[in-house]
């Protein structure tokens, strides 16, 4: 039980570092900037960003939430990616145990919560994420659940069919109603998940969009309101993830009646 608990610790405390990385990521990939190459800098003043002041969760508590020479505001979204992303890596061991398959979902859990983030803040879904999640999640599945035939369908099928829709929407409203990077991020999904559960993901996505989509427009009164359906197929896909399996055989089996 304490190597269990021990193991949860060490995936958090991982989690929350790869989250700041992830924070860069979201930071810098709309703005086209590598995230490889220089220091991190308040985006208010330049100032380079020391290293204890870039302790995940911790310096943003430290610091009151803004920049240590400028006292400009650091966003909430910092510590809640980080914490988030940590969460991510301890549920993942917990459901997933030490193993390859655990590797592979949480490089997916990885893409998707940069996805989540920039498409709520920018309606964007970027190539250098989708192509090769893409690819990245065609080679695990060629040695790991789904399988690769699987793979190959929840990609080619999932991304064909939500582009028909998208196709059908907009034609229907006379204005866009799908951005071609939702198709390529289904794909991608569908390549790490499988057709099945992408399914899944999908559908969650549509429900979650769907209601919480209505209310905003609801209280705005905004019809032109943009949803960014790519924040909620990443909500779906990490549910689908760690719950596809459960959820189909309920539905199959109290829905369905199969």
């Amino acid at each position: 039980m304490t190597q269990a608990w021990g193991a949860l610790v060490v995936a958090g405390a991982l989690g929350l570092l790869v989250g700041s990385f992830l924070n860069v990521c979201i930071h810098r990939l709309p703005a086209r900037r590598s995230v490889v190459g220089g220091r991190s800098a308040c985006p208010a003043c330049g100032r380079q960003i020391r290293a204890w002041e870039n302790i995940p969760v911790v310096s943003w508590i430290l610091l009151g939430g803004r920049c240590a020479g400028c006292r400009a505001p650091i966003s909430l979204r910092y510590p809640i990616v980080e914490i988030a992303t940590g969460v991510v890596f301890a549920a993942g061991v917990a459901v997933f145990g030490v193993s390859w398959l655990l590797v592979s979902r949480l490089v997916f859990a990885c893409a998707l919560i940069v996805l989540f983030v920039i498409d709520l803040e920018h309606r964007i879904l970027p190539n250098v994420i989708t192509l090769p999640g893409i690819a990245a999640g065609l080679l695990s599945s060629a040695f790991l659940p789904p399988g690769l035939a699987s793979a190959l369908i929840g990609a080619a099928a999932c991304g064909a069919g939500l582009w028909a829709m998208g196709e059908l929407v907009s034609r229907a409203l006379g204005k866009d109603a799908l951005g071609f990077g939702d198709v390529k991020m289904i794909a991608m999904m569908g390549t790490f998940l499988g057709w099945e559960q992408t399914l899944v993901a999908l559908f969650l996505a549509s429900l979650l969009g769907s209601l919480i989509g209505f209310a905003i427009i609801l209280v705005t009164r905004d019809r032109d309101y943009l949803i960014p359906l790519g924040s909620f197929l990443a909500i779906g896909g990490l549910v689908a993830a760690v719950a596809g399996e459960p959820i189909l055989t309920w539905y199959t089996g109290r829905i369905l009646g199969l």
